[in-house]
C-alpha cells in the first residue's frame, strides 16, 4: 500500500479529484463477446458480456487506457474497474471463482497507471481507490413483496465477500477503499466490519472512503434513510470521507450535500451523474453545464473530493478539475 499519509495530507491542502464514470468510457470501445472472452474464457459455458469487471483481465491495455486519461484529465484519484467485484454479484456470470483475481488485477493496473504520473509529476502524487460497489442484492429489504420478510443474502455472506474483495484490493496495491454507491446501508455496515477485521488481522490502518446514494426525489436511500440518517448510521467507524454519488446530477445532490457538510467531521465527498437521464436513459449534461452545477458545491465550501459518475467522462472531470483549482477544500 502506498501515499497513505500523502493521501490524508492532500486532503488538507487542496480539493482532490476523482476519476468519472468507468462503464460510460468503456462503452465507446464496443467490446463484442469474443473482446470479453478473449482466449482465456473462448469456450466459458455461459455469455460474459457486459461483465466489465473481467476486463481487467481479458482487455487490460483498455482500462489502464481509461485510467490515464482520467489523470491526464487532472484527476487525483483513480477507482479501481471492480464495482461488481463480490462472488454475490459475479454469481450473474458464473465467476465467483475469479473474485480474487479481478480485485488483484484491477488494482495492480490502476497502481502501475497511477504511479507513472506520480514519477512524471511528483508535486501531484496520484492516489488508487479499491472500489466496492453494492452488490446486486439487499440485506435490509425483501425483493419479494408477497413475502417481506424474505431476504436474497444474509449480512454474514455479505462480510465474507467484502472481506474476500478488499484482500485483493488492498494486495494489488490500493491507497483507499471506496464503498460506494450505497442504497442499503446494511450492506454497506457487512463491508465496513469486513475492513476493520482486516485491519485487525493484518495490523495495518487502511483509509475508508463511504459514499451513498439518495434514490430521488424523496431525499432517501432505497433503504429509507435520509442523508443525515445515513451518516449517523456510518459514523461509528473511522472514515477518511462520506458522501454521495449516482442517482442525482449535481445540482439535486446539493441540499443532502449540505446536510452531512455540517454534521460530518470527515472529508466530503461527491461524484454526481452528468446530470438526470433522458428518456433513452442516456446523460446529455456538458463537461460545462455540470462543472457549473458543482461551483455551487465549492462556493459553499461544502466538499473536499469532487468527481463524476454515469455518463461523466475525461471531458466532464477536466471541467471540474479547472473549476475547483480556484477554490480551497472544506475545513474539517
Amino acid at each position: 500500500m502506498k501515499n497513505t499519509k500523502t493521501l490524508k495530507e492532500a486532503l488538507q491542502n487542496k480539493i482532490l479529484i476523482l476519476d468519472g464514470a468507468m462503464g460510460t468510457m468503456l462503452q465507446r470501445y464496443n467490446f463484442s463477446e469474443e473482446d470479453f472472452r478473449s482466449t482465456r474464457f473462448a469456450d466459458f459455458h455461459t455469455s460474459v458480456k457486459g461483465n466489465n469487471d473481467l476486463l481487467s483481465i481479458t482487455q487490460p491495455e483498455a482500462i489502464a487506457e481509461v485510467h490515464a486519461k482520467y489523470f491526464e484529465a487532472g484527476a487525483d484519484i483513480v477507482e479501481t474497474n471492480t464495482f461488481s467485484g463480490t462472488t454475490i454479484a459475479m454469481a450473474d456470470y458464473d465467476m465467483e471463482a475469479l473474485v480474487y483475481e479481478i480485485n488483484f488485477e484491477s488494482a495492480k493496473i490502476a497502481r502501475e497507471v497511477a504511479d507513472k504520473f506520480t514519477a512524471l509529476q511528483p508535486e501531484k502524487p496520484r492516489f488508487v481507490a479499491g472500489a466496492m460497489g453494492p452488490t446486486n442484492k439487499t440485506a435490509s429489504m425483501s425483493p419479494d413483496v408477497n413475502d417481506p420478510g424474505f431476504r436474497a443474502v444474509s449480512f454474514e455472506e455479505l462480510r465474507l465477500a467484502y472481506k474476500q474483495q478488499a484482500e485483493a484490493l488492498l494486495d494489488g496495491g490500493v491507497d483507499v477503499l471506496l464503498v460506494e454507491t450505497v442504497f442499503d446501508t446494511l450492506n454497506a455496515k457487512a463491508a465496513l466490519f469486513a475492513i476493520e477485521e482486516i485491519k485487525e488481522e493484518r495490523k495495518i490502518d487502511v483509509p475508508i472512503m463511504i459514499s451513498g446514494t439518495i434514490t430521488d426525489a424523496s431525499g432517501r436511500t432505497l433503504s429509507g434513510q435520509t442523508a443525515e440518517a445515513f451518516l449517523i448510521s456510518i459514523s461509528h467507524i473511522p472514515l477518511l470521507s462520506v458522501g454521495f454519488n449516482c442517482a442525482l446530477g449535481a445540482k439535486q445532490l446539493t441540499p443532502h450535500l449540505e446536510v452531512i457538510s455540517q454534521k460530518s467531521t470527515a472529508a466530503i465527498s461527491a461524484h454526481p451523474n452528468a446530470g438526470l437521464p433522458n428518456a433513452f436513459g442516456e446523460y446529455d449534461q456538458s463537461p460545462e453545464q455540470m462543472a457549473e452545477q458543482i461551483e455551487a458545491y465549492l462556493d459553499k465550501k461544502l466538499i473536499n473530493i469532487i468527481g463524476g459518475c454515469c455518463g461523466t467522462t475525461p471531458a466532464h472531470i477536466k471541467a471540474i478539475a479547472a473549476v475547483a483549482k480556484g477554490y480551497d477544500p472544506r475545513p474539517f
